[in-house]
């Protein structure tokens, strides 16, 4: 839980009132390897923070999943459009480790809001952060080779990236695990 609150407080200050009525509100779960956090028709009910693991966000289909996002350690996870628009999601969210998580319900995000002094702010955090990985996912997948964002992946989490497996990976990136493969070997 102290996690969160040095996350928050790297660029906020946090009164003890406002972090006790914040931190009783948080619940804590922990994910086995491969469990879902979310299946694609449920609605999420959760904003979560990763104290540590790893997941990833996938559409299902038939024999050939489309992963388009990872999360990891000290970061927040959620199926976000769903959260809020408190509609069913069309993707997954998997746990790709033991994953421990700090979660917090709709509701208690809306009575943070409402009363702390720094709820808004905190909320804005966690939004822009969600925010910001899609936008960093959509100009890299505009923008990058295959090759270039393989290589973003694994300079941002080197020590997780082996955790994953390939096809997930190449599923990322946008190619074949055969294609991963050769990128591999070529920069290897």
């Amino acid at each position: 839980m102290e996690k969160i609150r040095q996350h928050f407080e790297n660029t906020v200050t946090l009164s003890d009132g406002d972090w006790r009525f914040f931190s009783s509100k948080l619940i804590r779960q922990e994910f086995p390897r491969n469990q879902l956090l979310l299946r694609a028709g449920e609605t999420e009910g959760y904003l979560s923070f990763i104290e540590t693991g790893m997941v990833r966000f996938y559409m299902p289909k038939d024999g050939n999943d489309l992963t388009f996002s990872f999360a990891f350690d000290h970061t927040f996870v959620s199926g976000y459009d769903s959260f809020l628009t408190q509609q069913p999601s069309t993707y997954n969210i998997e746990a790709l480790t033991k994953t421990i998580l700090w979660r917090l319900t709709y509701d208690d995000l809306q009575s943070i809001y409402a009363k702390t002094t720094i709820g808004n702010t905190i909320g804005r955090q966690a939004s822009e952060d969600l925010f910001l990985k899609k936008t960093k996912r959509e100009l890299s997948l505009l923008n990058e080779t295959a090759e270039q964002r393989y290589l973003s992946l694994f300079k941002e989490q080197p020590h997780l990236i082996k955790l994953i497996p390939l096809k997930y990976i190449a599923s990322y990136i946008g190619i074949t695990p055969q294609a991963l493969s050769r990128i591999r070997a070529r920069i290897s």
